[in-house]
């Protein structure tokens, strides 16, 4: 197995483990603190986003590509020296950003949100942004030099903190209040981020090569030239983010003010923007666990063919990608569609995000291929037009929003349709740019396979569900309806050569049975 698919397959299989337990981790928040307390926290959320996105620069993805390049090169010095500096740009943009953070919280409370309560989550995520700010410069460098298990292993930590930890907190600081409780989540978040950085910390401490702390401010006063290399790419990349964040930012207050217009109370938008983003969208992200795990191998592999001029390897590379994308993805959609709403039944102990998931799952697909592109786009240093493509899927995501929220037919509804709008728009945009740049072959014929598969595999699950368990309790027929629809997926993907050998070969338990 190379070197590229064993670190997927590793975050891969760490993404899996933190998403079910993030999962875990919001079953136990909504269970605790309903709608009302996950709306709050989801409103809060993406002005955290924001200000790590600018603390961040873009470092993250330009200290694996860099490091990866002077990797190749066997140049321990320009790796210290990127580190040195990444280190010294974050945290100090996260000594001005997080204070600034807590005292701009009650205007933005007051000024831009329509629900006050949204003041105490934001102060009580705060002090996260310095922690991310350091575990994101040593994630890049592991991910630069394709050693994935430490940023596997610390998501994995994080999440089993948080879980830990969000209960207890959350139940003792319910009888407050929902703000309250909404607040002690986010605690919960902090806590869980910093057990993730003391293991990052120690990983990298015992694997490094060179001494940090041995003329670290020299080599900060002469990093100019490693700084300007960073921000090449990082600059770009940043944009990129930023726009997708500043459009985060943006959304919760744009629905909330939307829905007013349409007659909708605060406290019932913020309850129905918790359904949405707090319920339903976790869900459908949940399988983009392959995704982030794609793409984050991506940039460095890519890089390093990128640099070598060797464009076949980088077509095999992100076809390889895409196909893992249309396979998992497909199989995504048909269970999240179908089953909607007994899975909303069984993990929240209600249906009232199911339609959401309905209306959006069909499109999700685009989704789970987005990251892949990016990654590409990255590694090619063509961020700057993975920018372009951003914003334009932000502002047309927005104004989405806006005009369908707003009106009483539509509602949240509207919301949910802008937002699969913006990411389908992006990853299209995306899409064409590569072929721009690189001789990328469209397989037409596996594409229309999947809607077969996906087609077929949905009837029969909607089948096996209504008709061929009825007696049983709800879980057993869920899990009856998932398991069936998938075999019946996985066969007719095998059937159609969507699911080759060499592909079944490289899974290391099958293996040896194929072999």
């Amino acid at each position: 197995m190379s070197k590229f698919l064993k670190g997927t397959m590793i975050l891969m299989i760490a993404a899996f483990i933190t998403r079910i337990l993030g999962f875990v981790n919001r079953i136990v928040v909504a269970r605790f603190i309903g709608e009302e307390g996950v709306g709050l926290f989801m409103m809060a959320f993406p002005t955290l986003v924001l200000v790590i996105t600018i603390t961040q620069l873009g470092l993250p993805v330009a200290i694996s590509k860099n490091v990866a390049e002077a990797e190749i090169k066997g140049d321990i010095r320009k790796v210290k020296k990127i580190l040195v500096v990444s280190l010294a740009t974050t945290l100090g943009l996260s000594i001005i950003f997080t204070p600034a953070l807590i005292l701009l919280a009650p205007y933005l409370t007051e000024t831009l949100f329509t629900d006050e309560r949204i003041y105490y989550p934001l102060v009580a995520i705060a002090p996260i942004i310095p922690i991310v700010a350091i575990s994101s410069v040593i994630r890049g460098y592991f991910q630069g030099r394709q050693n994935m298990k430490p940023s596997a292993y610390s998501q994995v930590i994080e999440q089993i903190v948080r879980i830990t930890l969000i209960a207890v907190l959350t139940k003792t600081f319910l009888p407050y209040g929902i703000e309250y409780a909404a607040a002690a989540a986010m605690v919960a978040s902090v806590l869980g981020e910093l057990a993730s950085l003391l293991y990052l910390f120690t990983s990298f401490k015992i694997k490094k090569k060179f001494k940090m702390r041995k003329h670290f401010f020299s080599s900060m006063k002469n990093g100019k030239e490693t700084f300007n290399e960073l921000m090449s790419v990082a600059l770009p990349t940043t944009g990129s983010r930023m726009i997708g964040s500043i459009a985060w930012f943006f959304e919760p207050i744009v629905v909330a003010h939307s829905l007013a217009l349409a007659g909708v109370a605060a406290t019932m938008a913020t309850k129905q923007y918790g359904s949405l983003t707090g319920y339903a969208l976790p869900l459908l992200f949940l399988p983009s666990f392959v995704t982030l795990s794609l793409s984050q191998s991506l940039v460095p592999a890519i890089s390093e063919a990128n640099s070598q001029k060797n464009f076949s390897l980088i077509e095999h590379r992100l076809q390889q990608a895409l196909r893992f994308c249309l396979i998992t993805g497909g199989i995504s959609v048909v269970i999240l569609y179908i089953y909607a709403k007994p899975l909303m039944q069984i993990l929240y102990g209600n249906e009232n995000g199911a339609t959401f998931i309905m209306i959006m799952a069909p499109f999700f697909l685009f989704y789970y291929y987005q990251g892949p592109l990016q990654a590409v786009l990255q590694a090619l240093n063509l961020a700057r037009a993975a920018m372009i493509n951003s914003l334009i899927g932000a502002v047309i995501k927005t104004g989405v929003i806006f005009v369908l929220a707003s009106q009483p037919s539509f509602g949240i509804n509207g919301a949910a349709l802008g937002i699969v709008t913006g990411f389908m728009l992006v990853t299209m945009l995306h899409f064409v740019t590569i072929i721009k740049y690189i001789p990328l072959t469209i397989y037409v014929r596996d594409y229309l396979k999947i809607v077969i598969v996906i087609g077929i595999s949905g009837a029969w699950g909607h089948y096996s569900y209504i008709h061929m368990v009825l007696h049983e309790g709800l879980l057993f027929r869920l899990l009856f309806g998932v398991v069936s629809t998938s075999l019946m997926y996985i066969c007719l993907s095998i059937m159609l050569k969507l699911i080759v050998k060499s592909d079944l070969a490289r899974i290391p338990f099958i293996r040896k049975f194929i072999v």
